[in-house]
């Protein structure tokens, strides 16, 4: 495990460094959004501890299936159509004395919704990506965005290197999360479809959702994975298939468009490949341009189709995604 560490840093410390979506003054894109309303009270689980750090996967205890369910086999639930008012709560999970304070967002109203995992990049924070959490809660999910412990925009000390650690805290915090779906008291009790389950990132969160994809590290449990601005973390894409959408600027000057595409075309999964052209490493997650408008409805719909089974999100994916001059889609969804 130690060697796969190294040859992980090894490939992305030439190109991530400030892969967090900070602009040229420092600020984080979308860190400024509308007030919501937040639960009250952190969440201690330090009994919490489902993962072995490094050991790229769940403990006995809070072991993920063997063999995904796809979507189709789980059966169609009916999509909201509605925009839905967030709430927001924190929790604190620990893992092997790794703390993951995680912020979770979820809609304001009755019903269960599917869960999906957010991991932001290096020196990136939860509220640094509220402007987007919150759009995908909003439309129906409940949304855990963890900070990781060695590469958030408070570490201390900040290290890199760690996040070959960090799919295994994803798969923490998922697991974490799931249980509050039946913990008297909890502001999810009664509220999270557990058995729908996604994931999606930037930058290094796109490395980190490959990273629940892959190998020694995969989740079994993702029903539907997007990574933006990302690529491989050493490994390919292994055990049943997955729907993966991958968002990637042309004109990425961190992660470069090759590495998303390499992935792509590696993959033998249900795929689709958001291009877009002229796009930087990100600022398209955040704005009203013609171009951050079609990453955000592909995003809505690849998490409809996924984790809800709309078959009507699926046949809008390509419309929505295209954009003349600014987004191009292709892909096999």
């Amino acid at each position: 495990m130690r060697a796969r560490r190294l040859l992980i840093a090894a490939l992305l410390l030439p190109v991530l460094a400030g892969c967090g979506g900070k602009a040229a003054n420092g600020e984080i894109p979308g860190s400024v959004e509308s007030p919501v309303v937040a639960a009250s009270g952190d969440l201690v689980d330090a009994a919490g501890d489902p993962a072995e750090m490094g050991t790229g996967g769940l403990s006995a205890a809070g072991a993920t299936p063997s063999v995904a369910t796809t979507t189709a086999a789980a059966g169609a639930l009916k999509a909201p159509t509605q925009t839905f008012a967030v709430e927001v709560s924190q929790f604190t999970f620990t893992r092997s004395g790794r703390t993951l304070r995680t912020m979770v967002l979820y809609p304001k109203a009755a019903g269960r919704f599917p869960l999906v995992l957010w991991s932001h990049g290096l020196h990136g924070s939860p509220e640094g990506y509220q402007g987007v959490t919150q759009k995908i809660a909003a439309a129906g999910f409940v949304v855990a965005a963890p900070a990781y412990p060695f590469t958030n925009d408070k570490a201390d000390p900040f290290n890199q290197n760690d996040m070959a650690n960090q799919p295994a805290d994803a798969s923490a915090v998922i697991t974490e999360v799931l249980k509050l779906d039946t913990r008297a008291g909890s502001p999810l009790a009664g509220h999270i479809e557990t058995s729908r389950v996604g994931a999606a990132g930037h930058s290094a969160g796109g490395y980190t959702t490959a990273g629940l994809l892959s190998g020694g590290t995969r989740d079994a449990r993702l029903k539907g994975a997007i990574i933006v601005s990302g690529g491989s973390m050493g490994g390919k894409l292994s055990g049943a298939a997955t729907p993966v959408l991958f968002v990637h600027g042309d004109a990425d000057a961190t992660v470069p468009y090759s590495s998303g595409r390499s992935l792509y075309d590696g993959c033998t999964w249900p795929k689709a490949f958001l291009t877009l052209l002229g796009g930087d490493h990100g600022a398209s997650l955040w704005g009203s341009t013609p171009a951050a408008t079609a990453v955000s409805r592909t995003m809505l719909d690849f998490f409809r189709y996924s984790l809800y089974g709309d078959s009507a999100a699926r046949s809008r994916l390509r419309a929505d995604a295209t954009v003349s001059g600014a987004a191009k889609y292709d892909g096999t969804l």
